[in-house]
């Protein structure tokens, strides 16, 4: 049943073609929300979208590549024109990477996922707060991981990523909270997608030991991540900024 979380608003969510982003743009909708999605694959793109208009959403996509400034200028700008401006942003684009112990870890798997986990989220970042400074204000929520908040042995650039995340989410956060707009965090835990999906078939037994160290004992849904996102987002919490919400399970409160 829809509600009014966002209801009116204009929300751009990358990496939306699957995973965390596709459940974000199918929640969000539900808000209430005009949505404007951008990944790198089109096709799924144009399918996300068309079935969010065949629920009555208000949707559009835009092909992009986050790492790419320009591409994250045009996609910003693409929402502003299409739908008259940018309330809210979920900058959900990111990757993973295999897991080599870090004397091992190769400059192309650096540069990669620095590239996309934050050089993404900068560019992202820029071009939303400048968007919403024309129009009074807004609400960011950067999609991080419980890897920005502990250590994750053989992922070190993962983790290295994901504690800039949180290092930029904070940065924004003081330096434009005067100025209307709230930057936050979401920090999944082990989240069900084709990522994980594939990271369980490569490391037989890997989820079941994921889930043995996580209180609720269970892999979480990207629906779950989705919907701390569009609180966030939301009017709802007004006095919050800055903040890093943890979606774990309890992991990282042990």
């Amino acid at each position: 049943m829809a509600s009014d979380l966002l209801l009116g608003k204009v929300v751009l969510v990358t990496g939306a073609s699957s995973g965390i982003g596709a459940a974000a743009a199918k929640e969000f909708a539900k808000e209430g929300a005009a949505v404007v999605l951008t990944a790198r694959r089109e096709a799924r793109l144009a399918a996300l979208v068309d079935e969010l208009e065949q629920g009555g959403a208000r949707a559009a996509y835009v092909v992009g590549d986050v790492s790419v400034g320009e591409d994250a200028a045009r996609v910003v700008k693409f929402a502003v024109t299409h739908f008259g401006r940018l309330d809210a942003a979920f900058n959900n684009a990111g990757i993973g990477g295999d897991r080599t112990p870090l004397h091992l870890m190769q400059d192309d798997v650096y540069d990669t996922i620095m590239d996309v986990n934050v050089r993404g989220v900068f560019n992202c970042l820029r071009h939303e707060i400048a968007a919403m400074l024309e129009t009074g204000g807004g609400s960011i929520v950067n999609n991080s991981s419980v890897g920005g908040l502990v250590a994750i042995p053989t992922a070190a650039p993962y983790i290295a990523s994901k504690h800039a995340v949180i290092g930029f989410t904070r940065a924004a956060a003081d330096e434009y909270a005067k100025q209307g707009i709230r930057v936050n965090a979401v920090a999944p835990g082990t989240t069900r997608s084709e990522i994980t999906a594939d990271w369980f078939a490569r490391n037989p037994g890997i989820e079941a030991f994921a889930n043995s160290v996580t209180p609720q004992g269970r892999t979480a849904e990207p629906e779950e991540i989705a919907a701390a996102a569009a609180w966030l987002l939301s009017d709802r919490c007004p006095f919050l900024t800055g903040t890093v919400l943890p979606v774990d399970g309890g992991f990282v409160n042990q």
